[in-house]
C-alpha cells in the first residue's frame, strides 16, 4: 500500500477542489435559465401558455428532434425554474439536441410553426430575414473562464455551428467568440457544438 506525503495529500486535496470549482461553474451556468427554451415563433410566455394544447404535433414535426415536452425531471435536470402550467408543453434542451431552423428542409416555413393548430407558435417563413425578425428562442452566452479560445487553445467551433456566421458571433483573436445579441436567435447550435464540458457556450432563454 502507498504511504501518502504530505506533498501527495496536497496534491490531492487541489485537484479535489478543482472538480468541485468545475461542478460548481457548471450549476452556475445553467442556474442563470429562468425559463423554458421554446421552439421557434413561440409568442410571450404567458400567452404561450395559454394558448397551447400540448398536442405535441410541433415536436412530431420537427425534423431534428429538437422539441420535447416539459416535465418537472427534465426541468429540474436542467435546473429550469418551476412554473405553473408547463407540463406537456414544447421545449428545447441545446445541449441534447438544437434547432437547426429547418436548414436542409424542403418546406417554406419553419415545421413546427407550420404544424402548431392553436397558433402558440407562430408561421415563420424559412428565410434567413423572417428568422431574425420572429425568431427569438434566447441568446447565447460565453463564459470566457471555461472557453478554450479565451484560454490560449483556439477552438472556434462554436463560431462555424452559427447559422449567422459573422452575425450574430464572430470570430476574434484566436477564434475567440464575440457575440451580437441583436443577430442571436437563440437556435442552440453553438451550445451544441461546443466541445468544452461544461459547455463554454450556453443559450439564456428569453425573460418569461
Amino acid at each position: 500500500m502507498k504511504s501518502w506525503t504530505r506533498r501527495d495529500i496536497i496534491k490531492n486535496s487541489l485537484a479535489m477542489g478543482a472538480t468541485v470549482a468545475v461542478g460548481m461553474g457548471f450549476m452556475n451556468v445553467h442556474q442563470t435559465q429562468v425559463s423554458c427554451i421554446r421552439p421557434p415563433g413561440a409568442l410571450d410566455e404567458e400567452e404561450f401558455l395559454s394558448t397551447c394544447i400540448r398536442c405535441g404535433r410541433c415536436a412530431s414535426a420537427c425534423p431534428n428532434h429538437c422539441i420535447t415536452s416539459f416535465t418537472e425531471k427534465s426541468g429540474k435536470q436542467f435546473s429550469l425554474k418551476p412554473g405553473r402550467g408547463q407540463d406537456g408543453t414544447p421545449v428545447v434542451f441545446p445541449r441534447m439536441q438544437s434547432c437547426n431552423l429547418c436548414t436542409g428542409d424542403r418546406g417554406d416555413f419553419l415545421r413546427c410553426t407550420e404544424a402548431c393548430p392553436s397558433g402558440a407558435l407562430q408561421l415563420v417563413r424559412k428565410t434567413p430575414e423572417e428568422i431574425q425578425e420572429k425568431v427569438s428562442m434566447g441568446t447565447a452566452v460565453v463564459d470566457t473562464n471555461l472557453c478554450h479560445s479565451y484560454n490560449g487553445r483556439s477552438c472556434g467551433v462554436c463560431i462555424r455551428a452559427c447559422p449567422f456566421h459573422g452575425k450574430a458571433l464572430r470570430a476574434d483573436i484566436m477564434e475567440t467568440p464575440v457575440l451580437n445579441p441583436d443577430y442571436c436567435v437563440g437556435c442552440g447550435l453553438c451550445e451544441r457544438s461546443c466541445i468544452r464540458y461544461p459547455q463554454a457556450i450556453f443559450v439564456k432563454p428569453r425573460e418569461a
